[in-house]
C-alpha cells in the first residue's frame, strides 16, 4: 500500500489501447484533469512493457497508473499487466475495456490489476479509478462488482470465524480503506492493520482485497454498488 495522496498531488498516466482514436481520446481527457498528467502512450502491450523497461533503464519516472485496454494485437491487457506488476509493482494497472465479462475481469484482477472500468464509465469514474489504483486501493465498475458478487463462491469458512474486531477490519477494507485508513480509524500501528487484514483473507480463505470487499457486500456487512 502507498497511502492516500493529496488532493493536489499529480498523478503520472500512462495510456494503452490498440485503437489511436479511443486511445487520442483518453490522453486529451486526462489531459484536462489538473492533478492527471501524460507521461505516455502505447498501441499495444507488447509496446508498454518494452516502453516501461526502457524508461526504467534510462532511470527516469515511470507512471504512477496505466490505462490498459485488453483486446490488443502482439500482447493483450492481462498479459500486459501481468508482465507490468510483476516487473514494476509501483506501477498500478486499471483496465479500460468494452468486456465485462466475469471470466475477463477474473483474469485481469488476477494478473494484478487494479481496477476494471467499462469502456462506457463516466468521465469521472475513470479519474476515481486512477485515483484509487494510485492509493492502493481496487476500484472496479459497479455492474462488475455485482456481477462478480452474484458469481462469487461462497467460502468454506463463514463469517462467523471472525473475531468482532476482524469483522471491523473486513468492513472497513470493503470500504476500500488501505492498511493506513484503518490503523488511523481504529488507532492502532499500520503493521497492526496488515496482521488484521491478512488474518482476515486466511481465515476466509481468501486471495485478496477484491475478493474480501466482494464477499462482504454478498454478506450485507456493506451496500452493494449503485
Amino acid at each position: 500500500m502507498t497511502g492516500e495522496r493529496t488532493a493536489t498531488e499529480v498523478i503520472r498516466v500512462m495510456v494503452v489501447d490498440d485503437h489511436a482514436i479511443v486511445r487520442r481520446g483518453l490522453l486529451a481527457y486526462v489531459e484536462t484533469v489538473p492533478t492527471l498528467e501524460v507521461v505516455g502512450e502505447a498501441a499495444d502491450g507488447q509496446q508498454a512493457v518494452a516502453q516501461l523497461r526502457q524508461w526504467q533503464t534510462l532511470g527516469e519516472p515511470l507512471p504512477d497508473v496505466v490505462l490498459m485496454d485488453l483486446q490488443m494485437p502482439k500482447m493483450g491487457g492481462v498479459e500486459a499487466t501481468e508482465a507490468i506488476t510483476r516487473a514494476h509493482p509501483e506501477v498500478k494497472v486499471v483496465v479500460l475495456s468494452s468486456f465485462g465479462e466475469a471470466e475477463r475481469v477474473h483474469a485481469a484482477l488476477a494478473a494484478g490489476a487494479a481496477g476494471y472500468l467499462l469502456k462506457d464509465a463516466d468521465p469521472d469514474e475513470v479519474v476515481t479509478a486512477v485515483r484509487a489504483a494510485a492509493d492502493g486501493e481496487v476500484h472496479l465498475d459497479s455492474a462488475v462488482a455485482r456481477q462478480l458478487t452474484r458469481r462469487m463462491a461462497a467460502p468454506h469458512v463463514g463469517l462467523n470465524a471472525l473475531t468482532a474486531r476482524e469483522r471491523e477490519i473486513l468492513t472497513l477494507v470493503a470500504q476500500g480503506n488501505s492498511n493506513r485508513d484503518i490503523a488511523d480509524r481504529l488507532a492502532i500501528s499500520e503493521r497492526t492493520a496488515r496482521t488484521h487484514v491478512s488474518n482476515v483473507l486466511t481465515k476466509l480463505q481468501l486471495s485478496s482485497r477484491t475478493q474480501a470487499a466482494l464477499l462482504a457486500i454478498r454478506e450485507g456487512l456493506i451496500p452493494p454498488p449503485a
